[in-house]
C-alpha cells in the first residue's frame, strides 16, 4: 500500500481519483469487447481465404499432375506491388488489403501449352489470397496486443485502482473520525477544567 497523508485534502483526492477510474472503465470494457468481436470476425475471415486457398491450390496440383509437363509457371508471374490502406478499429491503426499488380513475363502462346494461361489466373488469385492472408494475420496481431493491453488496464482498474482508492477513502475517514473525536473529547475536557477552575 503506497503512503498516503491523512487529510481532508488527500480524501478530495481519492475521491476524485475514484470518480475518474469509475468513469473510465465501462470505456476500457467497451473497448475490450470490441476488440474481442474484430478479432473474431477477422479470424472467421480468415478461414474463408484459407479454404478458398486450400481448394485453389488443390486446383494447380491437379492440373500439374494431369498435364505432368513441368512447365515453369511461376516463372511468368511476379508481384509488382501490394497496396494497402489504413483503418482504425477501437483506437487501433491497422493495414487493410486493397489490391495487388502482377507483371507478366512476356510468353510465346504457340509454344507454350493451353492450360497455361489458366494455371497464370489461378496463381495470381493464389498469391492475392496469399497476401490478402498475410494481412489479416498482421490485423490480429495488432488488435491483439491492444486486447493484451487494454485487458491489464481494465484489471489494474478493477483488482488495484479502485478497491486501493476505496481502501485509501475508508482509511483516512476513519482516522479523520477519530481525530474529531479526539477533538470533541479534548475541547470537553477543556471546558470542564475550565468550569472547574473557574468555580473554586
Amino acid at each position: 500500500m503506497a503512503r498516503i497523508k491523512f487529510t481532508k485534502n488527500e480524501l478530495k483526492s481519492q475521491k476524485d481519483a475514484l470518480k475518474r477510474y469509475l468513469r473510465y472503465l465501462p470505456t476500457l470494457l467497451l473497448k475490450k469487447q470490441q476488440l474481442q468481436i474484430v478479432i473474431r470476425r477477422v479470424e472467421a475471415q480468415k478461414a474463408e481465404i484459407e479454404e478458398r486457398k486450400k481448394g485453389l491450390d488443390q486446383q494447380i496440383r491437379q492440373w500439374i499432375q494431369v498435364f505432368g509437363e513441368g512447365y515453369p509457371v511461376d516463372s511468368l508471374l511476379s508481384v509488382e506491388s501490394v497496396t494497402t490502406d489504413t483503418g482504425n478499429i477501437a483506437g487501433v491503426d491497422i493495414p487493410v488489403f486493397k489490391d495487388i499488380r502482377f507483371r507478366h513475363e512476356a510468353y510465346d502462346f504457340f509454344a507454350t501449352p493451353l492450360w497455361v494461361d489458366t494455371a497464370v489466373e489461378k496463381l495470381e488469385e493464389l498469391i492475392r489470397l496469399d497476401e490478402e492472408l498475410a494481412i489479416l494475420n498482421r490485423q490480429v496481431e495488432l488488435l491483439e496486443q491492444e486486447l493484451r493491453v487494454t485487458s491489464q488496464r481494465v484489471n489494474l482498474f478493477e483488482k488495484v485502482k479502485i478497491p486501493e482508492a476505496r481502501e485509501y477513502i475508508r482509511i483516512i475517514r476513519i482516522y479523520l473520525g477519530d481525530q474529531q473525536t479526539a477533538a470533541v473529547v479534548r475541547g470537553k475536557i477543556s471546558k470542564s477544567n475550565i468550569v472547574r477552575s473557574t468555580g473554586q
